[in-house]
């Protein structure tokens, strides 16, 4: 009886340790399939988009570029289609006037405000920035982003008073 008990252990013991083999096999042939898929898959392509071309084109930059779920948009500021500072001294219409340039950029993007998951703000004066800033929250009506509120001695024109800069994730 001893030596069949011991024969049956064995065998079950084999038999579990085939089965667990087969197991292991099969979970590394599904993560190779898996490996193989995202190494044959191209990297997305950036997608760069310039709100005013000559302007980015003389300061050297792209307002915006996407790549695969994620939006980087470029500080932006109170200016005209020709690069002219617009509402100087003003920092609450400069505020408005950043935002609308960014609502469309976030358009050409089928986004909205809502899509922004960080807001960086730059301004050379924080105490008029922090009077005008509950002006946001007529933008971000869901939730506001992470983001900074910066300080700063100058923008790239003296006559910029405000810069803001965006992350959007925008799922498929």
């Amino acid at each position: 009886m001893k030596l069949f008990t011991y024969q049956l252990t064995i065998f079950t013991f084999l038999l579990f340790f085939t089965f667990a083999a087969q197991s292991c096999k099969e979970v590394q042939a599904q993560t190779n399939k898996e490996i193989k898929k995202v190494l044959i898959e191209k990297p997305e392509k950036p997608e760069f988009f310039q709100l005013r071309p000559e302007v980015e084109k003389a300061y050297g930059y792209s307002h915006a570029v996407k790549i695969g779920n994620d939006i980087k948009i470029s500080g932006a500021v109170s200016m005209d289609n020709e690069g002219n500072p617009t509402a100087i001294g003003n920092l609450g219409q400069q505020m408005k006037n950043c935002y609308a340039d960014l609502e469309k950029i976030l358009k050409h993007y089928g986004c909205t405000f809502d899509d922004v998951i960080v807001e960086n703000v730059f301004t050379t004066n924080m105490p008029k920035f922090l009077e005008n800033a509950e002006y946001r929250t007529s933008i971000y009506k869901k939730q506001f982003p992470a983001g900074s509120w910066l300080g700063v001695k100058e923008l790239a024109i003296p006559e910029f008073l405000i810069e803001i800069e965006l992350e959007v994730y925008k799922p498929e």
